[in-house]
């Protein structure tokens, strides 16, 4: 192992330094003791089988692979996958290495992706006695499972899905939770129902063996800036972990109900899709020349327009394209380090937000143009999202929640005004790529009506800022959008100044929050990542570069020990907090290093 952080012998009992493993299909995480603490089956939003994250008391489902004196672990990836090695060591040095992985391969033309996980247990020198505690839980937490066994598997049951460990380690030792000596490789495969058709390690050891390699395979493809590549191979990683490759849902983040700061009651439930969110993955994925994530979201994309019929659309559905996703709360659950609550469903999807239809265009218009793929985007495609542009242009200038999804306040937002412009210019690029004059003539007239008055109604001569409404004084990260999107010049005098005032306003040092105006629940006290890196990428655009290489540095300190960003860092404590691994946060890791590294042929 290489690149291993070293962790003291006190571990928290709940904490966002964890490890992620999946496969498109569903997800895990791994914490530094080697516990796995969160994993929802039978897909992402589903049931919590592991939930410690959410409940460190005795009810709450784990799976825990301990050694007896337990001294210190390090956590480490295999390079370029999504492999997690964990190491446990005793007072006197003698450990384990676990490894934990879902497999994802190419078989039989078509991608294997099982709903299983998969531990090996290999011993690092002497032989010593572990034991391992395998806990899951059913219906959020209130229903341990029956179980069943047979020579060399235990079946979980529960009133709605079963699984099925096979082992080769004695199944009374699991059972009864004792420590027994390890003198060789284990291993542990959990997953459906159903019988393993070959032997228990051979399987295993072939599982990862052929895991390993496609990643490595699908990261070797990766068109990498020249400075902090091992940073953004696991960011494109873990957001390629974050789709639902069944329908081609991109999951905003893997976790409920974690707060956006301690004691604050902003715990959400992000295991859904977001089309704001998701364009970002996918524009984040295509610079690193990673399309193939574009092309699955695009099916999944195409669905909810054609299904729209024109009118309006959610900002997020649930991955198998679920309209309603009614938020309710989980009230025996403590919550993360006792932060309740915890909430399952969002009831964003309620809401009016009207830069969804910008991001749907901007997340579909580079297949109008890129000859790589399978199947280019052509008449039927912009027919379709003229639907959507035209709905854009209806309600450009109403009220609505905005981006940041507020619960009791409407204002016409300036970053949903931004998108609708978004949205008709990048409609009048794409009919004139496809040979449509009058309709590039139309669209890009729409677009130029939507710039004159954004430019005039959002700019504040009292901030001398663009503010976060027309007409509006208070002040927003989310305008720094302006330039990623080229809707401004970032030279031009005013979006320099409005990068000065938000600044001022809005940041604790290298951080920064989204909004000054107190919300729904007052002012936030944690930065926003995502925002915090809106911002080195405008200080980029402005010729500020060392200043944003600063920012930016902090941000990479401000990971976990494995590379990985909640939504949120609190600026005194330089803690996580807020759900995780957020996409959001990943996505910034990606765009700034793109941004700021020397080009290659400065050395090559």
């Amino acid at each position: 192992m290489t690149d291993s952080t070293t962790f003291p012998t006190a571990l928290p009992p709940a904490s966002l330094d964890c490890g992620v493993v999946g496969n498109c299909a569903f997800s895990a995480l791994i914490d530094q003791a080697g516990q796995m603490v969160w994993c929802c089956l039978p897909r992402f939003d589903g049931d919590p089988v592991f939930n410690g994250l959410l409940d460190a008391s005795e009810k709450g489902g784990i799976w825990a692979i301990e050694i007896e004196d337990f001294a210190r672990s390090e956590q480490v990836y295999e390079p370029n996958t999504a492999v997690l090695r964990t190491r446990l060591y005793d007072s006197i040095g003698r450990g384990i290495e676990i490894t934990d992985f879902a497999p994802r391969f190419e078989s039989r033309d078509r991608m294997f992706r099982p709903l299983m996980l998969v531990r090996r247990v290999r011993l690092l020198g002497s032989p010593l006695r572990i034991r391992v505690r395998l806990r899951p839980r059913y219906d959020w937490g209130r229903l341990a499972p029956q179980t069943t066994q047979g020579s060399h598997h235990v079946r979980y049951v529960g009133p709605e899905q079963t699984l099925r460990l096979n082992t080769d380690i004695s199944l009374n030792y699991l059972l009864e939770e004792s420590y027994f000596l390890l003198d060789q490789t284990t291993n542990f495969m959990l997953g459906p129902d159903e019988t393993l058709e070959g032997g228990i390690g051979d399987t295993a050891a072939g599982f990862e063996k052929e895991t390993i390699s496609y990643w490595r395979t699908w990261s070797r493809r990766l068109a990498v800036p020249l400075e902090w590549q091992d940073v953004v191979i696991r960011a494109a990683i873990t957001l390629k972990l974050s789709l639902y490759e069944d329908t081609g849902a991109i999951i905003a983040a893997m976790t409920t109900s974690i707060p956006e700061a301690p004691g604050s009651s902003r715990n959400w439930d992000y295991r859904y899709c977001w089309l704001r969110d998701a364009f970002f993955v996918v524009r984040a994925l295509n610079s690193l020349s990673e399309v193939g994530t574009m092309e699955d979201y695009l099916r999944w994309l195409s669905n909810v327009v054609a299904r729209a019929k024109g009118g309006h659309i959610q900002p997020l559905y649930g991955i198998g394209l679920e309209e309603q996703l009614p938020e309710s709360l989980v009230e025996h659950l403590p919550g993360y380090r006792g932060n309740g609550p915890v909430r399952v469903g969002n009831q964003a999807q309620e809401h009016f937000q009207h830069d969804v239809y910008g991001n749907i265009i901007l997340g579909a218009s580079q297949a109008f143009f890129d000859k790589r793929l399978f199947r280019q985007a052509g008449a039927a495609e912009f027919a379709a999202l003229e639907a959507v542009g035209e709905q854009a242009f209806r309600v450009y200038d109403q009220p609505d929640a905005g981006m940041w999804e507020l619960r009791t306040r409407a204002r016409v937002h300036t970053s949903s005004v931004l998108m609708s412009w978004a949205a008709c210019d990048r409609l009048a690029k794409i009919a004139a790529a496809l040979a449509l004059d009058a309709r590039a003539a139309m669209w890009a007239a729409r677009a130029d009506l939507i710039r004159e008055r954004l430019l005039h109604e959002a700019w504040s001569e009292e901030r001398q800022a663009f503010a976060e409404s027309l007409g509006g004084r208070d002040l927003d990260a989310s305008v720094l959008l302006m330039a990623e999107i080229n809707f401004i010049d970032p030279m031009d005098p005013r979006f320099i100044a409005t990068v000065d005032a938000l600044e001022l306003s809005l940041c604790d040092g290298p951080y920064m929050r989204r909004y000054e105006a107190p919300d729904d629940f007052g002012k936030p006290e944690t930065a926003f990542n995502i925002c915090t890196f809106w911002r080195i990428d405008a200080l980029a655009r402005i010729g500020r570069v060392e200043q944003a290489r600063e920012i930016f540095n902090a941000m990479l300190a401000a990971r976990n020990h494995v590379g990985l960003l909640s939504e949120d860092t609190h600026p005194v404590t330089g803690e996580m907090w807020g759900n995780f691994p957020q996409t959001y946060s990943m996505v910034g890791l990606i765009n700034c290093a793109v941004r700021l590294s020397a080009p290659w042929h400065s050395v090559v």
